[in-house]
């Protein structure tokens, strides 16, 4: 009997470690030849399954599949943004009708919510359908936002512990500098990612764990205002002569001229303006209690893909949850994700389990309240004693040539397209 063939897809924004999950799933199956066919991945998520866009991950050397743990972001096999809605019930038939002319069996797509709930949708359309599909979700975001706020559903996501490490690292450099030019820059706002939720901004507290910095960190869930944040700043300004200020891009403080994704997502980085933009205009208007002004700093899409700075940690762990998403789809174990829940110890351990994809694509994590200070400007200790494992204690090791990080390469081999041609319904014309 013929080897079902598998389709690999992800969707999203990157994160520094999201090929090492996919280096996890390909080097599993390969060990496992007499259960898995030829091994696709959906070039630019379920918008390259859509279009009948399957590179051919078979035909590819092992030395470029070893070198995806070191190649961040996306661009190995693409990502997109593209939502399957229910009200495009063409796109969904599509899925079906290209997994059945390629003999897909198996479904894993690496993503966050909104992607578990699309590997769950189009389980339960093939089932429907009569087509014999082991779909599993691989998790990823570095937003931390995937399952539930009790970290029964899964303790953390591969990409959030990398992210952490960056934004650990960048307040370090960034108090070094203040340190010196404070006298005409006494205030750096610092703007993460993270939308509405606080897992990466909290992550600069893991720089200074004794709060030695004069650092102050507002969550979008801390419900601070313009003119308290311009108080505390000042207060910060006489006390320590400086201040810096890392802010969550999803802070509501006014209009932004939002732009939204397909899944209804704010794009902070697309938008008209930013959080840290507002902040440092309005300090500069309203006046700062020491010599000079307050500048901004936006990282923009690099806290995402900085391979040097990735959590070695993390690393590991992307690769290890890739490997068992592999071994449920070996065992037939549709409609679950693959997922990291810590052993409970002094000593940080994971162990790699499953859950229900409706679980997750159901459920959406919040920062706990607990972790937020008193003063709504700083964390816990108990959000360090969490975070800090994650960053890990060592560089990663990253290849060069001739001076530059040598990233994976995958050869641009598809299977070959055996249906007509196809446009995704969201970007037909009406």
């Amino acid at each position: 009997m013929e080897n079902k063939n598998v389709v690999i897809a992800q969707s999203g924004g990157p994160s520094p470690v999201i090929n090492a999950s996919l280096r996890g799933v390909v080097e599993a199956m390969r060990d496992m030849p007499g259960t898995f066919g030829a091994l696709y991945a959906g070039y630019h998520g379920i918008e390259g399954v859509l279009q009948e866009e399957l590179l051919d991950l078979s035909a590819q050397d092992a030395q470029e599949i070893a070198l995806l743990s070191v190649t961040p972001a996306a661009g190995a096999i693409g990502t997109c943004r593209y939502k399957l809605q229910e009200k495009n019930a063409e796109d969904f038939e599509r899925v079906i009708e290209v997994f059945k002319a390629h003999n897909v069996g198996y479904f894993l797509y690496n993503g966050g919510n909104d992607s578990m709930d699309t590997a769950f949708q189009i389980a339960e359309l093939a089932h429907q359908r009569g087509l014999d599909l082991v779909a599993v979700g691989v998790p990823k975001t570095i937003d931390n936002d995937v399952g539930d706020s009790a970290f029964k559903l899964i303790d953390h996501t591969p990409g959030y512990g990398s992210v952490a490490r960056y934004w650990a690292y960048t307040v370090q450099g960034a108090d070094e500098e203040n340190r010196g030019s404070s006298p005409s820059d006494p205030v750096l706002v610092m703007q993460a990612m993270g939308r509405r939720i606080g897992f990466i901004p909290a992550a600069a507290r893991l720089a200074d764990p004794d709060r030695e910095m004069p650092l102050l960190i507002l969550l979008a869930e801390s419900g601070i205002e313009m003119a308290e944040l311009a108080d505390l700043v000042n207060d910060t300004l006489r006390q320590h002569g400086r201040a810096l200020v890392v802010v969550s891009e999803g802070l509501e403080l006014g209009e932004l001229g939002e732009t939204r994704d397909s899944f209804g997502h704010v794009q902070f980085s697309a938008s008209e303006t930013t959080v840290a933009q507002m902040i440092v205009t309005y300090l500069n208007r309203a006046g700062l209690a020491a010599r000079g002004s307050a500048r901004l700093n936006v990282s923009g899409t690099h806290q995402r893909h900085d391979i040097a700075s990735a959590s070695v940690i993390d690393l590991d762990e992307a690769y290890a949850v890739g490997r068992k998403a592999a071994e449920l789809a070996a065992a037939g174990e549709s409609g679950y994700m693959a997922t990291i829940l810590r052993e409970p110890g002094s000593i940080y351990n994971v162990r790699y389990d499953k859950v229900p994809l409706e679980l997750v694509a159901g459920s959406e994590r919040t920062f706990p309240a607990e972790w937020i200070a008193p003063n709504r400007v700083d964390v816990t200790d108990e959000f360090v004693a969490y975070a800090r494992p994650l960053i890990g204690d060592h560089w990663p090791s990253i290849p060069l040539v001739n001076g530059l990080q040598r990233y994976a390469r995958l050869k641009p081999v598809f299977a070959e397209q055996k249906l007509a041609a196809y446009t995704p319904q969201a970007y037909r014309r009406s």
